[in-house]
């Protein structure tokens, strides 16, 4: 039997949490406030999601390749990393200060009329467990819950914690992703914005 992949094991686990959330789920199609904002990706969104433009139908992936050609041309002079490469640097202040900056941009694949994301199936694995509550540290008994603020609004903790995603699934990311570096030297962490090549 093949062992399963990172995106099957943590589909499974999302899958789970969804379950036992509930009503206490907000996420729907046409909820974006997550799609606003930029955050950091690995080398492994950012080869998910050049995948997944290449396979879009050629309008589709034309409309795509347009949002993220305005969102490189205003972010670039901000960012903090290299912008011919994709690559942030390892600043965290410097990334701190510019994701305050463009808290409010609009994700380049996220559809502006109907609010959906265009490269759902790719979409990078924070998007994937953002919502669900979910230990963004699982080696730290201390750590909070992770949780979108508009989903368990007036959930008990016990609730919460009920519906926490299996977080089991960070060995296996640890490990696609650090082999995904190996195979493309001089790959890292980057933007959704800036995980494509420049046209």
């Amino acid at each position: 039997m093949q062992p399963r992949s990172l995106l099957q094991v943590l589909d499974q686990s999302i899958a789970s949490a969804i379950q036992r959330s509930g009503a206490h789920l907000a996420c729907r199609p046409g909820c974006a406030q997550c799609c606003h904002g930029v955050f950091e990706i690995s080398a492994l969104d950012a080869h998910r999601l050049r995948e997944g433009l290449a396979s879009a139908e050629p309008g589709l992936r034309a409309r795509i390749q347009t949002r993220i050609a305005q969102a490189r041309a205003h972010l670039a002079p901000f960012f903090p990393g290299n912008p011919e490469t994709g690559r942030l640097n390892p600043d965290p202040e410097a990334q701190e200060l510019f994701e305050e900056w463009a808290h409010a941009d609009p994700c380049p694949i996220l559809d502006p009329a109907t609010q959906t994301c265009d490269l759902y199936a790719a979409r990078p694995i924070l998007c994937r467990t953002f919502g669900p509550p979910i230990r963004n540290d699982p080696d730290d008994a201390e750590a909070g819950l992770a949780i979108c603020e508009l989903c368990f609004t007036g959930a008990t903790p016990e609730e919460v914690a009920a519906a926490e995603i299996d977080s089991s699934f960070r060995k296996l990311q640890q490990q696609e992703e650090a082999a995904c570096e190996a195979a493309h030297p001089g790959s890292g962490p980057t933007i959704i914005a800036f995980a494509f090549p420049p046209l």
